[in-house]
């Protein structure tokens, strides 16, 4: 019996070893529903589930680099990670050319969100002069004009839970956040104390970039992502941690304004 677990574990240990490495980029101003990390690892998440599939579907063993979201486009020039999710092309200002997009994976909307109580559509261009919550790192194409203008003024937090957390504290009026992150947050809340989406500022479908190197399953990672996408993985993965008839709720759009750039956010 012995001999027979020794051998097991040499063959489980040969089956790793022969398995190629993915390093996949974490940002740390995710955070859940989108990845939730402990000593500098992800343990759960949208995103930590959908890397969790592709490693699975590809064959490959995963390595996760958490970074500042500004060092990822440096990390990517510099070859130091091997596939970053949850991305779109307008949000890179230098575009590797040594990495391929996937297909979209997972649709993101971005809102303007008030405090409890608030029900009627916001028009960001006929807000008075204050600050609202954003992210730091995070730039938004279709407030930047407002901003310039000094109509509004950016309050940074580190992530997106933070902005909403000092939202409900009343730090300020208005934060901006994506839809999934907004439903986490309310999830556990009384109806009377949930923070409201008021309008979407912009909707985008994301994907990931794979760097295209002959030493790595680069196609077969690209496959991978297309069954996840096909099989309906990945949307059973996003509704674990949503409410899907609370995704599809209808909200006015900014961009129906002539004042508002009709431009995409870079993250």
């Amino acid at each position: 019996m012995r001999r027979l677990l020794a051998i097991l574990l040499l063959w489980t240990s040969h089956s790793l070893a022969q398995q190629p490495v993915l390093r996949f980029s974490v940002a740390e101003s995710w955070s859940m529903p989108l990845m939730r990390t402990e000593n500098q690892q992800p343990v759960e998440g949208i995103l930590f589930e959908l890397m969790q599939a592709i490693a699975r579907e590809a064959d490959v063993r995963p390595q996760y680099h958490v970074m500042a979201r500004l060092r990822l486009e440096q990390a990517m020039q510099a070859g130091e990670i091997d596939v970053r999710c949850y991305v779109s092309m307008q949000w890179l200002g230098n575009r590797p050319g040594d990495y391929l997009w996937s297909l979209p994976i997972i649709e993101q909307r971005d809102l303007l969100v008030g405090r409890p109580g608030d029900s009627h559509p916001v028009r960001p261009e006929a807000l008075p002069p204050q600050a609202i919550g954003t992210v730091l790192g995070y730039t938004y194409p279709t407030l930047e004009s407002l901003f310039s203008q000094g109509q509004l003024q950016r309050e940074d937090s580190r992530n997106q839970l933070l902005a909403l957390q000092k939202l409900q504290a009343g730090r300020f009026r208005y934060a901006v956040s994506n839809q999934l992150s907004l439903q986490w947050y309310n999830r556990s809340l009384p109806p009377a104390q949930r923070l409201q989406a008021l309008t979407v500022l912009e909707e985008q479908a994301l994907g990931c970039m794979v760097r295209n190197d002959p030493q790595l399953p680069t196609q077969g990672v690209l496959r991978a992502l297309l069954r996840i996408k096909q099989s309906g993985e990945m949307q059973r993965i996003v509704e674990r941690y949503t409410d899907a008839q609370n995704r599809k709720a209808s909200l006015p759009m900014a961009q129906d304004s002539p004042e508002i750039i009709p431009e995409r956010q870079s993250r």
